[in-house]
């Protein structure tokens, strides 16, 4: 029988020894962006480093078995993995969104819709009669998950909406990169093709910018395969090495992560000045029992809305020492962004009212630091209060 493997050693150890030259225990990167033919007329594996290229070929195997899928397709960016998804579709295919996903994928859709590339519907994704009658009144191509959601942690039953699809030809496609393949696995929750902005969890450094697609079975990964190649998607050997190296630390961080969200979480919770804490982790969040039963982990993002105007926010921003304002998240460092003004920006003041983004919607990627250290930061922050002037918080200084 063979024995079970954890997660945390399949991340470590994936690709190792895997040098037949030197015996490397690292496997190396090749750089080469061409690769010498030994005869002509036999086709051999590397031929060309965007159609394949052996180091980009580690990460996918890699984030294949942690996703439990048939294999993957790296990409050069997250937006370039959903853009890649989009060669399934013909002009006049319906893609299924939700309402309040990220701001990137609404921009991206939203503006080929325009163009008379596909066409698209924003839906409530956690109204299962709602999106029931939309995908059979539509019957679309796709239907794109983004759980939880982007930036206010809205989580969907992703094992309820596969079984809408069942009797449909819809592919179900299911964004994972807030949870990773440690928290959420969603080819057992009947996912077809599963992305990831690898520049956020997976990688977790925040130096290098990535996706990836993991399809369920050999027909979607040699569209998606032949589609990178042509379309010239595909990821860069050095950032498919810096990835990889992330890669091997995910279970760790991710643990940290996690606790550190849950503790800001129920911190924040309790602050006068906090209007609304989102984090599926709390036992207050509507979509917790969802979460319970899809995810292993409830991940290291959180939103909240402070009771506010905008210039107290921006003042708040200023006072915090321990959180970068910045586009992003899932690196070891914690991060704060303002949605309405940065990953939303480019939404309608309308569909960002439908989204439910307000001025006074913070989201924090929790970090790798000190749980302590976040928290009294934080604290200090909405009391509108420098930090700076806590030497407990200035030991380390």
């Amino acid at each position: 029988v063979k024995q079970h493997v954890s997660k945390t050693t399949l991340s470590v150890r994936a690709g190792l020894e895997s040098d037949e030259q030197f015996g490397a225990v690292i496997p190396p990167i090749h750089l080469s962006s061409t690769f010498a033919f030994k005869q002509l007329g036999v086709q051999q594996k590397y031929d060309y480093t965007r159609t394949a290229n052996p180091t980009r070929d580690a990460l996918a195997e890699a984030v294949t078995v942690l996703e439990g899928g048939h294999g993957a397709t790296v990409t050069s960016s997250g937006m370039a993995a959903i853009t890649l998804v989009t060669a399934c579709l013909n002009s006049d295919d319906y893609v299924l969104i939700p309402h309040d996903c990220y701001g990137g994928t609404i921009r991206l859709f939203s503006r080929l819709a325009k163009r008379g590339l596909l066409r698209v519907k924003f839906v409530d994704q956690r109204d299962l009669n709602l999106l029931h009658q939309t995908i059979n009144k539509y019957k679309p191509k796709i239907v794109l998950v983004e759980t939880p959601s982007n930036p206010l942690l809205r989580v969907v039953d992703i094992q309820a909406i596969s079984e809408i699809l069942k009797q449909t030809n819809t592919l179900l496609v299911v964004d994972n990169t807030f949870l990773t393949p440690i928290f959420q696995t969603p080819f057992a929750l009947g996912a077809d093709l599963v992305i990831h902005s690898t520049t956020k969890y997976i990688n977790g450094h925040s130096d290098v910018v990535g996706g990836i697609v993991v399809a369920k079975n050999e027909a979607l990964h040699q569209t998606m395969q032949e589609w990178a190649n042509i379309l010239g998607l595909s990821g860069a050997p050095f950032d498919s090495y810096l990835t990889l190296r992330g890669l091997r630390t995910l279970q760790l961080r991710m643990q940290t992560h996690e606790k550190n969200a849950l503790a800001l979480a129920l911190a924040l919770s309790g602050h006068s000045s906090v209007e609304k804490v989102y984090y599926p982790g709390l036992t207050s969040h509507p979509n917790h029992t969802i979460a319970k039963k899809q995810q292993s982990g409830f991940g290291g993002i959180l939103s909240f809305k402070i009771k506010y105007g905008l210039e107290e926010v921006e003042k708040f921003f200023k006072y915090l020492e321990y959180f970068s304002l910045a586009e992003s998240l899932g690196g070891f460092e914690s991060l704060v962004c303002h949605p309405y003004t940065m990953t939303h920006a480019a939404l309608s003041s309308e569909e960002k009212e439908k989204a439910g983004i307000s001025e006074n919607l913070i989201r924090i990627s929790a970090g790798i630091e000190q749980q302590e250290d976040l928290i009294g930061n934080i604290l200090q922050a909405l009391d509108l209060k420098s930090a700076k002037a806590n030497p407990i918080l200035r030991v380390m200084k």
